[in-house]
């Protein structure tokens, strides 16, 4: 059987809006945030036989994360569950066929844009919605599809990543560099963990407001059995791994929170540090000092250092600063600024050397850039935008399926650990750390594994569909 004779139509979709409230706040850059809505779409897709398969996929729309902006708050996500529900109109009425990757490149690269524009038609520019919140708003569907993909033809969808199942080659969707090795006759899953373990080492996010000891208590934390300090997160859940957030325009603070958190990891034996700066540096030099600093009075806290994550403005376009410096003393990984293999490929000719990728640019966008990256050399890392619920499920496999430079961030049990209770009860080992691992060894069946039927969640009432 041809590989086309697998492809996919749409048939239905659905779309529903899951508000999350945080136990605690969580600081983006210069916006904090205290709830989440969280989209979750379903889709029915159907293969040539007539055959029809459900699929899920999930995002959370994290207004501070893609769209930075002094606009108010609530017009900002509005506008984002909007965009969310236009795409589910469209996509419901689409009729191309495919192989769930080809859908989804084939909706970004012809339609995604085009909706974007005519949304932005009546928007003030400076209100314009930006094309990484759109990307997260198409995210759930994207996701969806390669869950009903895998499901229609009875396959974990990253064994269908293949020429079995696939029409087109990676030529198709990428251009290599000049003299780099072409990408025909080459497929994602030439550049995927063939046998990935699903016991993987996870990553903890500290955030600028986050206590680090006893002594930063105020009284006002939350009182529901959960740890509120750093020191007692790395004791409860055995963790190796912290990701520090920073601030980015306050080099003082910045070094005292890095050489604090270094102190706490040397006391409690974590291994590992990365630093996030949140795109609010505009000079390498702010970083280079920071570092510097490190291996003059604490080199031990900046041999901890793993990599530096994304300092420097998201739009790279428009910033086109060269961070050969920065990358020179540690590795330095895009994450807002990846967009797509397009953006990873500018990222490395200003001299970034890595990529951390996330499900929320889409499934599709994610595999696309691992294998752009992979073949140029860069490294990995798979970052979190606090996924809970379905969302976590996805983004715990392609950090499986990646081969990371070390493991996963996973953040959700730290700010809304409460709102996975239904999924936590089929999958502990994903929505609880132990020993500083994560375990998704109970994901099974076709598509994600996601094993929904098992998951006792009512779903508020759909928005569309």
């Amino acid at each position: 059987m041809s590989s086309s004779s697998k492809n996919i139509v749409l048939r239905e979709v659905s779309l529903h809006f899951l508000p999350v409230e945080m136990r605690v706040p969580l600081k983006f850059g210069n916006q904090v945030l205290s709830s989440v809505t969280c989209a979750r779409a379903r889709v029915v897709v159907e293969g040539h036989t007539g055959k029809t398969a459900t699929g899920w996929g999930e995002t959370p729309l994290s207004v501070g994360w893609v769209w930075p902006s002094s606009i108010d708050y609530e017009e900002r996500h509005t506008a984002m569950k909007d965009f969310t529900i236009l795409i589910a109109k469209t996509l419901n009425q689409w009729t191309e066929s495919g192989h769930a990757m080809e859908l989804g490149y084939d909706f970004i690269e012809h339609q995604l844009h085009r909706l974007q524009d005519d949304f932005n038609t009546y928007r003030a520019p400076e209100a314009a919605l930006p094309h990484l919140a759109a990307l997260v708003c198409f995210s759930l569907f994207d996701i969806a599809i390669h869950d009903a993909y895998g499901k229609l033809h009875d396959r974990p969808v990253y064994e269908t990543y293949n020429g079995e199942f696939l029409s087109r080659t990676l030529a198709d969707f990428l251009e290599p560099l000049a003299g780099a090795t072409s990408f025909e006759g080459k497929y994602p899953a030439d550049f995927l963990v063939a046998k990935p373990s699903l016991k993987v080492p996870v990553w903890h996010l500290v955030g600028g407001l986050d206590p680090l000891s006893e002594d930063e208590l105020t009284g006002s934390e939350p009182q529901d059995g959960y740890p509120t300090t750093l020191i007692n997160w790395i004791r409860e859940d055995g963790l190796d791994c912290l990701k520090v957030k920073l601030r980015g325009n306050d080099a003082t603070w910045d070094y005292d929170r890095l050489a604090k958190i270094g102190r706490i990891s040397r006391e409690t034996g974590v291994t590992w540090l990365t630093t996030d700066f949140n795109c609010t540096v505009t000079d390498p030099t702010y970083v280079n000092d920071i570092l510097d600093r490190l291996i003059l009075e604490d080199p031990v806290t900046y041999q901890k250092i793993l990599y530096v994550e994304q300092p420097f403005p998201y739009d790279l376009e428009a910033n086109r600063i060269d961070v050969r410096s920065v990358s020179a003393r540690k590795p330095l990984f895009m994450d807002e600024s990846a967009h797509d293999w397009r953006y990873v490929r500018l990222g490395r000719e200003l001299g970034w050397t890595g990529v951390a990728l996330k499900t929320c640019k889409t499934q599709t966008g994610a595999l696309l850039s691992l294998c752009w990256a992979k073949a140029h050399g860069m490294t990995l890392m798979v970052q979190d935008l606090t996924n809970p619920m379905l969302a976590q499920v996805p983004h715990f496999l392609l950090a499986a399926h990646a081969g990371t430079i070390m493991g996963v961030e996973s953040n959700a049990m730290q700010f809304y650990p409460e709102a996975s209770a239904p999924e936590r009860k089929i999958h502990p080992g994903l929505y609880r750390r132990q020993q500083g691992i994560l375990d998704g060894s109970t994901l099974s069946g076709p598509g994600f594994g996601y094993r929904v039927d098992e998951i006792q969640r009512e779903l508020p009432d759909a928005v569309f569909g």
